[in-house]
């Protein structure tokens, strides 16, 4: 798959692109299969431990029930370690699916045409599976679960990355509607604005027109691709079923990726060697683990809620 020029010219005035039909349909059905054989092996735990109901209903339904219970599905699901603190134990999940959808032929194919050929996978990357709101929890503030503010992915990596050639890819696993949460951006690149602490990071009040924000609905196996200073933030859910994606991240081989204490690996090149198993992949998110666990929390942002665009 390739962007024709009109593509190219979109994202560099605007800041974003919607491409249908980067992921192919038999992809999507394996990564919807590992997930819920995943899913099956929590829940198994979880029921044995009297935490959640005797199994229900489809893969959505016991994710809904687990929630319910109170039973995190979330980290063990992700494609990444947290960003607090890391224990030797902190789950994640690196499968074969997942890597061939982050290393999709189609998916690099747009990204080289936007950042060049020799493309690093970068670790800033994410699960979403977010429920209903109806049946979220009041005190719930998690950007994976309920709506995510308004902010810039440049300014939520560290300021080592914040001149790296980047582009964020959303692919959406089930179809993104205006009802089930999907993205919105408002148009453009602009500078970086200030974050504070709200209930995630977020732009400064008053920064931002909101009037123009444009929301990007998108069917399953599309993307939305974004630069790093494009301003985005996705609705709240007020649909009866789950809305899934992902977000990974990619950048030039050679440039810092804003998060470095985490793994990449160099997903296309004409030059240098490429990761292209998936179990070399998870064993850089295993060792990173080990290192990290126990040391002293690194913050993967910048931003304190003290700071004057705060106030």
């Amino acid at each position: 798959m390739r962007l024709t020029d009109a593509q190219k010219e979109q994202f560099e005035t605007d800041g974003y692109l919607v491409v249908d039909n980067v992921l192919p349909p038999a992809l999507l059905d394996r990564i919807r299969g590992e997930y819920a054989t995943l899913l099956d092996g929590l829940y198994d735990d979880w029921e044995r431990q009297g935490r959640v109901p005797p199994a229900s209903g489809d893969f959505f339904d016991k994710l809904l029930q687990s929630y319910a219970a109170g039973c995190d599905w979330f980290q063990p699901m992700d494609i990444s370690l947290p960003g607090d603190q890391v224990a030797a134990d902190t789950p994640f999940h690196f499968g074969p699916a997942v890597f061939d959808m982050v290393t999709a032929p189609g998916l690099l194919d747009v990204v080289e045409d936007l950042i060049g050929p020799e493309i690093t996978s970068n670790p800033i990357q994410h699960v979403r599976m977010k429920p209903p709101a109806t049946g979220l929890r009041d005190s719930e503030a998690r950007a994976h679960i309920m709506a995510t503010d308004w902010h810039q992915d440049r300014a939520v990596a560290l300021e080592e990355g914040d001149q790296t050639q980047m582009v964020t890819v959303w692919l959406a696993i089930t179809d993104a509607t205006l009802d089930n949460g999907c993205l919105q951006v408002i148009p453009g690149r602009p500078q970086m604005y200030p974050h504070c602490q709200k209930r995630q990071t977020a732009i400064a009040d008053g920064c931002l027109d909101l009037s123009q924000a444009k929301p990007l609905p998108v069917k399953a196996g599309g993307a939305v691709i974004f630069h790093p200073l494009t301003p985005h933030a996705s609705r709240d859910n007020v649909s009866d079923r789950f809305r899934w994606s992902f977000d990974v991240r990619y950048n030039v081989t050679g440039q810092p990726t804003g998060r470095s204490h985490f793994p990449e690996f160099v997903a296309r090149s004409a030059t240098l060697p490429v990761l292209d198993d998936w179990h070399d992949w998870r064993d850089l998110w295993v060792d990173a683990r080990a290192r990290l666990a126990g040391q002293a929390h690194i913050p993967i942002h910048r931003w304190s809620s003290d700071a004057p665009a705060c106030a």
